[in-house]
C-alpha cells in the first residue's frame, strides 16, 4: 500500500486551517460572545470537560457574558476555569449565575491579543508544515518500495509544496484580518 495519500494531506493541512480560524473566533475584539468561552476547560468530576458541558453560556446584552452553572457544587471549578484561562474576563458569582462583563480594550489588551493570534498562526503554519513532512516522508518511502518512480515522487514533491504554500497563505490572511480586526486598523 502507498504511504503517500494526497486526499489525507489535503484533509489534515484543511485542518490547520480550520483549528486556527476557530482559535481566533476566541480572541475577543470587544464584543460578547459565547464563542469567547471555547477554549475554557473546567475540571469536575474527576476529568476536565469543555465549558459548554457544565453550564449553558449566553449573550444576553452586547458586552455580558452569562454562564448558568447546571450543579452548584461545579460553580467554584467553573470561576476558576475561566479566570485562568487567560481572557482578561473577571466572574461575578451570583448564585448558579456567573456575569461576565466586557471590559473595554485598552492598547496594551490589543497588542497582547495580536500577539496571541500571531502565536496561533504560528502554530497553524508548523502544523503544516509538518504535513508536508509526513507526506514528503511517504513519497520517499513509496519511491523505495518501487511503488512509483523517482519522476512521479518529484510531480508528487511538487504538488504537495503547492498545497502547502496555499494552506499557509490562508493562514496569513486569517491571522492578519484578525490582527487588523484587534487593532482596529
Amino acid at each position: 500500500m502507498a504511504a503517500y495519500d494526497k486526499a489525507d494531506l489535503e484533509r489534515r493541512m484543511t485542518g490547520a486551517v480550520e483549528s486556527l480560524k476557530h482559535d481566533l473566533v476566541g480572541l475577543r475584539t470587544g464584543r460578547a460572545s459565547t464563542s469567547l468561552l471555547d477554549p475554557v476547560n473546567v475540571t469536575v468530576y474527576g476529568a476536565s470537560m469543555p465549558l459548554n458541558q457544565v453550564a449553558t453560556v449566553s449573550v444576553p446584552e452586547p458586552r455580558l457574558i452569562s454562564v448558568q452553572v447546571w450543579d452548584k457544587t461545579n460553580v467554584g471549578p467553573v470561576d476558576k476555569a475561566i479566570r485562568s484561562a487567560g481572557l482578561g474576563l473577571n466572574p461575578i458569582v451570583d448564585g448558579q449565575t456567573l456575569r461576565l462583563p466586557i471590559p473595554d480594550l485598552t492598547e496594551e489588551r490589543r497588542k497582547e491579543l495580536a500577539k496571541l493570534a500571531s502565536q496561533y498562526a504560528e502554530k497553524a503554519r508548523i502544523a503544516a508544515r509538518n504535513v508536508r513532512r509526513d507526506g514528503m516522508d511517504g513519497l520517499k518511502a513509496d519511491e523505495k518500495k518501487g511503488v512509483i518512480s523517482e519522476d512521479e515522487r518529484k510531480r508528487h514533491e511538487t504538488e504537495v509544496q503547492k498545497l502547502t504554500d496555499a494552506t499557509i497563505a490562508d493562514i496569513d490572511a486569517a491571522s492578519s484580518a484578525k490582527e487588523k480586526e484587534i487593532l482596529g486598523k
